[in-house]
């Protein structure tokens, strides 16, 4: 199916909610790494620290979510931020948070707006922190973000959890817990992720969507009859930067042609 194609038809009816994960489904790339990479930039990391988390995104884009245990990936997510200030993880996002708009997919963006329209709450459900989440999902224009909640000990986060961790079932957690507040019913509701590590996520709706799925929640969606939609691996603005470079590139191959005309001329 490509891009959103008969999924937009579908989504019409009575009104629920639209769950987002975030990572390679609501934006191309990994949040961690941009998140990394800013902590870095205020000097708030080590350079062996943002070195594991370089290598840790880098496998990420290539493979998806193959990190073998929910205590690792838990582990990686807490160990970002443990030993930060509240106050510097918040001042992040004037950084963060222009990174990750970047790395939204237009077509991602079209979904949640057609979420929006029909009257449905639109939601991030990330294992990424919740202050990072929180702030995209509200420059996104939708309803809530549901992240990862480090405990605070006198304003620095001690890199222990406070509340359920936002992956695997634990999302299902969260997600239930949004709803019980909003009264939703999940069968109501939509889903979408590109991994396997998120079944539980999709099991928990009624309408579960794969977005350029790896290779076991492709064979699940096919088996199961899911919706699957694809997604540009490119965001706009890398499309964007293609094409000023390839238009660069032109000039410059315009510019030595003309010189070399010129040289031959006199």
């Amino acid at each position: 199916m490509s891009e959103l194609g008969e999924h937009g038809e579908m989504m019409r009816g009575a009104a629920g909610a639209a769950f987002f994960d975030l990572d390679r489904t609501l934006i191309a790339g990994s949040s961690a790494f941009s998140l990394a990479m800013a902590a870095r930039s205020a000097g708030l990391v080590r350079n062996r620290q943002f070195a594991r988390d370089a290598i840790a995104a880098l496998r990420f884009k290539l493979r998806g979510a193959d990190d073998g245990t929910t205590d690792a990936v838990c582990d990686r997510i807490l160990g970002v931020v443990a030993g930060m200030r509240h106050d510097d993880l918040m001042g992040l996002n004037a950084t963060v948070l222009p990174r990750l708009l970047g790395k939204v997919r237009p077509e991602a963006r079209r979904l949640v707006d057609l979420h929006r329209h029909a009257g449905r709450t639109t939601y991030i459900v990330s294992a990424a922190p919740v202050e990072i989440v929180e702030s995209l999902a509200q420059s996104l224009g939708m309803t809530g973000g549901i992240g990862t909640r480090s405990r605070l000990v006198d304003g620095v986060y001690d890199g222990t959890l406070d509340g359920p961790f936002c992956y695997g079932p634990g999302k299902v957690t969260a997600m239930e817990g949004v709803a019980e507040w909003d009264g939703l019913d999940l069968e109501r509701c939509y889903a979408y992720s590109d991994s396997a590590s998120d079944l539980p996520m999709l099991e928990a709706v009624g309408h579960p969507v794969a977005v350029n799925p790896d290779a076991r929640l492709a064979r699940h969606a096919a088996a199961n009859g899911w919706p699957v939609v694809r997604f540009s691996q490119r965001t706009r603005a890398v499309i964007r930067r293609t094409a000023t470079g390839a238009a660069a590139s032109a000039l410059a191959a315009a510019s030595f042609a003309a010189g070399m005309r010129y040289r031959r001329a006199t």
